[in-house]
């Protein structure tokens, strides 16, 4: 029981010192109510922890904080497969993205079917210093 008031004055002891070491460093006095305004925001909070131990509301508070943060990971993680994908096809089969070369969405035909079918392309001769 002592150590948790012990733990519990010592967290905001040092709040206070941290609250004044930034205050102090803070080279304009155009931010200070700012950070007074934060700063104070999180004193409040920490004087009400021990409350909302013995409430229960803690435990409330980080299932909820677990969740919106599992839930931002997720839609992260979908949002860049989502890139992924779109960037492989681009990568993959470019004809399609830009409309081809014969202004369809279909791959370029070359003569031979058969050779635009396995992947082989045909190179023009090209000469340099005409």
């Amino acid at each position: 029981m002592f150590e948790q008031i012990y733990e519990w004055i010592r967290s905001i002891a040092v709040c206070l010192v941290v609250m004044t070491a930034v205050l102090h460093a803070v080279p304009g006095k155009d931010y200070v109510k700012y950070i007074r305004f934060f700063t104070g925001l999180v004193l409040i909070i920490l004087m009400f922890t021990p409350l909302l131990k013995l409430s229960g509301m803690e435990q409330r508070f980080r299932t909820i904080w677990a969740d919106e943060e599992y839930r931002m990971n997720r839609k992260e993680i979908e949002d860049a497969a989502g890139r992924y994908e779109k960037l492989e096809s681009e990568i993959l089969f470019p004809e399609e993205v830009v409309g081809g070369e014969n202004g369809s969405g279909d791959a370029p035909s070359s003569g031979n079917e058969s050779e635009a079918q396995e992947g082989k392309i045909e190179v023009e001769e090209i000469v340099i210093g005409e």
